[in-house]
Parts: C-alpha cells; structure tokens; sequence
C-alpha cells in the first residue's frame, strides 16, 4: 500500500476523468468527433514509480484500424515488454496506417491469416463488435492469449458462451475484455475501497453511459447503426460489476423510442426501436442497481456512476452528494498503478494505457488479469443483451445466465 491519501487528492484524483470525459475530442477516423477518445494527462501528484518485472517482450499482433483506430489506441507499441510483431485490416490502405503506427513491418490481409503466425503470443482484437467474439475464439484455438474491445459478443448469448467454451479449453492462455471504466479514475478507487471492505454489502449502485452518436456512427459494415443501447452496456455495467466482481442475476428493462431516423426499427438491421435503454437489476449480493445506455442525450460523451453500501457511499460530482465518498479512505490506495516510461493514459478518461499495462502484466506473471477476465467480461456483456429482450418485452423481468469456470 502506498502512503494514505489524502481527502483533497482523492476528489482531485476522482474528478479528473470525470471532467476529461466532458471534453470534446476527435478520434483519427472518417472525420467524426467522438467525444471522450482524446488522451488524458497523468494524474499530478502521484508519487508512483513502475518497476519492471521482467525483461521479456510479448510478441503482439494487432487487428483492426477502424472509426476510432483503436489498434493503435491503447499503446501496445509503446509498451517495453511487447514487440508488435504484425497487424492486419482488411482494408490495404487502414492496414498500411495501422503498421504505420505501430511501428512494424509485418502485415496480413485478413486476422484468419494473421493468428496462423506462430511468432505471435498475444492478439489484440479491436475490430468490429460483431466480429469479436468469433476472433477471440480463433486466436485462443491457435493458442495465443486475447485481449479485445468490448464487447464479448455482439447481442449473442450463444456466441458468449462460446467464447467461454474456447477459454475453458485453452488452458493457460489469459482472456481480458478491455472495458475502459474499469481503469476510470473514480471506479477504480471504488474497486479498491470495496476490497477493503469500506462498502460492505452494495445495497444501491448505479452506472450511465450517454453518447448521443454511437448508434449513428458509420463503422465497418455500419455495425453500430441503429444498435440497441443494452448491446453495448459494459461501459455503464462496469460500475457493479468491476468494482464488486458480482454478477446481475434477474432484471426489468424499459426502453424509450429514439429521436433519431437511423433507430427506427423500420431504418436498422436489428429492428431496434429504442434510443434509450434503463435496466433495473438485481445483483447477486442481493441489491439492486440501475444501468443505463442512452444514444437520444445532447451533450457529448458520458460515463459515470455511484455506489451505496451498508457502511459508506461513493458518488461523483453529477450526484447529489458532491463530497464524493463518504466513509474512510485511510489506508487504501486509491491511485491507479505507474505506468511505463513511454507509455500514455491515453483516452477514456485515461484508461488505454493502464489497461494494456495489466494485460500485458497477467502474462508476465502468468496470473489471469486484475479485471476484464471472461467471467466478469460476461457478467456485463450478456446481462445486457437480456435487458434488451426484457425492453422488448415491455419491461417483463427476466432471469440472467450465471456463470464461472
């Protein structure tokens, strides 16, 4: 444990993602501005050195250079103990820029062709969501370890538990879902504080994901056009299910119709009908929390939400209580890890980095990573794919998978 910190730098060190979160930036992609993938400066004040564990480089292959050219995002180029040994995109030109960026010179036409090679330990999958979860399950079958953007799957339970199928049978290889809030200034000093007991039981949390472009994004296949808000919920989700580990075990869904042309169900392919999904769940501590996806809200970008426990409450500054957390910080530490020299928070409220770091550290120290891993990465993914159904279904409450390995 570092030194105790103190009140001030707590709510200096929670407030910081939550105000880059409301800054407008612009992804390198197809001219859109999306707020919230702008990088974020380190915390200041943080007295935090990295210290290498070992010497051994990681060799990496990256897939995908799309809409927000997450390939090169999350710094695995810069990383001292990964070597980006190749990359692919199925467009030349996209895969060009990606190897471009990544500072290799070896590149595949297509991931089939790439996870054939080798040489390459780990894969990071950053393409279109409806392609993760088959591309995780090829490259654990041709045994190399996954990290990949969210989500496991795509509106597919049945392809989320093939994803968990293939990481039962690839034994020794680490899956990690790379949800940015996990690594959010405030949820990850929620995350330790419950570990350290501050909370006890979570009688109430909450979690918010507003972004009022992501459904009418051009994107690979246009994918996201028109995608219902709870496809796409580990973002809000995080805020119980990183923080506790716990799970959503039943929930009650109501949707609202969309503003938006493309969110007409006569306009998409999902024949989604709303802009607006609030779930209220049950948790398997026996409380309850309300998630909530939203493509209809103004305003750019927002991430956010708040815990109530039986000992202590954290909420941030767009909740009624602005002290933050409110209960005792003493002793547990609530900066996020050093990073590596070279390696930036970069955007999601300074996320990308930290998450690679941790990746790339499970290997390492041949452990399964801190978060993200398969079971807490389903635990956010398919409780939201039933809360669509639920939505659909007018509200009806409906019982959530339960998983583990």
């Amino acid at each position: 444990m570092s030194n105790p910190t103190s009140r001030r730098m707590f709510l200096k060190t929670t407030g910081l993602g939550l105000t880059a979160l409301g800054v407008a930036g612009t992804a390198q992609g197809e001219g859109e501005s999306i707020p919230g993938l702008e990088d974020v400066a380190e915390t200041a004040g943080s007295g935090k050195v990295w210290h290498p564990v070992s010497d051994r480089k990681i060799r990496v292959g990256i897939a995908g250079y799309g809409l927000c050219r997450f390939g090169a995002a999350f710094g695995f180029q810069d990383h001292p103990n990964v070597e980006v040994v190749a990359v692919t995109d199925l467009l030349p030109d996209r895969c060009a820029a990606l190897a471009k960026a990544c500072g290799c010179k070896k590149t595949y036409p297509s991931f089939e062709e790439m996870v054939k090679d080798e040489n390459i330990e780990a894969v990071f999958v950053a393409t279109d969501a409806p392609s993760h979860a088959n591309h995780c399950i090829l490259a654990l079958e041709h045994g190399k370890h996954i990290a990949t953007a969210v989500p496991v799957s795509f509106g597919s339970i049945e392809d989320a538990e093939r994803v968990l199928e293939a990481v039962k049978k690839a034994a020794g290889l680490n899956y990690m879902m790379f949800e940015t809030s996990a690594y959010h200034p405030d949820l990850y000093a929620m995350r330790q504080l419950f570990e350290s007991d501050r909370f006890g039981k979570v009688i109430y949390s909450e979690g918010r994901y507003f972004h009022d472009k992501c459904a009418r994004l051009g994107s690979y296949k246009d994918w996201r056009i028109g995608m219902p808000p709870q496809w796409y919920p580990t973002h809000s989700n995080a805020y119980y299910n990183v923080v506790t580990s716990g799970s959503f075990t039943e929930v009650c869904c109501m949707g609202m119709p969309s503003i938006y042309s493309e969110l007409q169900p006569k306009n998409n392919r999902y024949e989604n009908p709303f802009g607006t999904e609030i779930a209220l769940f049950r948790t398997s501590e026996g409380g309850m929390s309300r998630m909530g996806v939203s493509w209809d809200t103004p305003g750019g970008q927002h991430y956010g939400g708040l815990i109530r426990g039986q000992k202590a409450t954290f909420t941030n500054r767009f909740a009624a209580d602005t002290q933050g957390f409110t209960g005792n910080t003493q002793g547990v530490d609530l900066e996020r890890p050093a990073l590596p020299p070279g390696v930036a928070s970069g955007g999601h409220g300074g996320s990308h980095g930290q998450l690679t770091n941790e990746f790339i550290l499970s290997i390492l120290e041949n452990r399964k990573p801190l978060v993200g891993d398969i079971i807490m990465s389903l635990n956010m993914t398919v409780s939201g794919i039933v809360a669509h159904q639920s939505a659909m279904r007018g509200g009806e409450l409906l019982k959530i998978p339960q998983y583990e390995i």
